[in-house]
């Protein structure tokens, strides 16, 4: 149906369509929606005058408040940078072992270095800081070179294994098998040995043999007790907690060719006062001493 007619009930013309029985009908639209419409027409018109709003070629009209959002992230970052600056000057200056634990100051330093360590730390230790494979647990109390709030300021400030800082944390083990020190046979034996020292296995004849060699390589770094030693960043053999991992294949990988991981030196990247506060983050996860 085509022909438009008058609706003899409604009285709007009919706009000539039918469904069912149902017409179109050419109502008008009602005068609230109408101002509305309009009043959105005006509101767009006096934000494109007022804030930028228009693309151009390489940038877009600026409005004329001359407001932008990065104008107003940079006064917002401004303005909280002023409101910690004096805490920030305080944790730049402090030392912060003999910091109270108790302290606003201290409490402050832990909030920073938390989101410190999840912009800067979270890749390697994760997110709770457990660690993975070949990156360490910080929330235990098993440290190569101590869990004091000295001990890991010197290592967050100056790494591990750093060739640029003469102050870097290094361990050298010998890669025992690539280099020719002992045949594959005898790191197995130290392997049984090592484990029988963790409690991973019984005290076997491979174990026996192990200990010799243990005895003769290994305990002047790790100890006579294999418990380790921080002087040279040996890790503790018999508390059962790896770095890379305790199964057979791992050790033996790690005795035939040593393991080399290295750690940033964040005292060539970060300000005093976010190593500080890293450093009290740290030590508060539980593992430090």
């Amino acid at each position: 149906m085509t022909d438009k007619k008058n609706d003899p009930i409604a009285g709007p013309q009919s706009m000539g369509h039918e469904w069912d029985g149902i017409e179109e009908l050419n109502n008008p639209l009602p005068r609230w929606w109408l101002w509305t419409f309009y009043a959105t027409i005006l509101f767009a018109i006096a934000y494109c005058v007022v804030y930028p709003a228009i693309p151009l070629l390489n940038s877009a009209t600026q409005g004329s408040f001359g407001w932008s959002s990065r104008g107003q992230l940079a006064a917002e970052t401004a303005k909280a940078e002023a409101a910690r600056a004096d805490v920030l000057a305080q944790l730049a200056k402090v030392d912060i072992a003999t910091l109270d634990p108790k302290s606003p100051l201290m409490r402050a330093a832990v909030e920073g270095g938390r989101a410190a360590f999840r912009i800067n730390c979270v890749q390697c230790h994760g997110s709770g800081a457990a660690g993975s494979k070949g990156y360490p647990n910080l929330n235990d109390d098993e440290w190569l070179w101590g869990g004091t709030m000295a001990d890991i300021r010197q290592t967050i400030i100056h790494g591990i294994r750093q060739p640029d800082d003469a102050d870097t944390r290094t361990s050298q083990m010998p890669a025992f098998g690539r280099d020719g020190i002992l045949p594959a046979d005898q790191i197995d034996d130290v392997v049984s040995f090592v484990r029988h020292a963790a409690r991973l296995e019984g005290n076997s004849a491979s174990a026996r043999r192990g200990a010799g060699l243990f005895a003769a390589n290994c305990a002047v770094c790790h100890g006579n007790d294999a418990s380790g030693g921080r002087q040279f960043g040996a890790p503790d053999l018999t508390d059962a907690i790896w770095l890379y991992g305790g199964d057979r294949d791992t050790l033996h990988q790690t005795i035939a060719n040593a393991r080399y991981g290295v750690m940033p030196a964040w005292g060539q990247r970060l300000d005093p006062a976010t190593i500080n506060m890293l450093t009290a983050y740290v030590h508060q996860l539980g593992g430090g001493e």
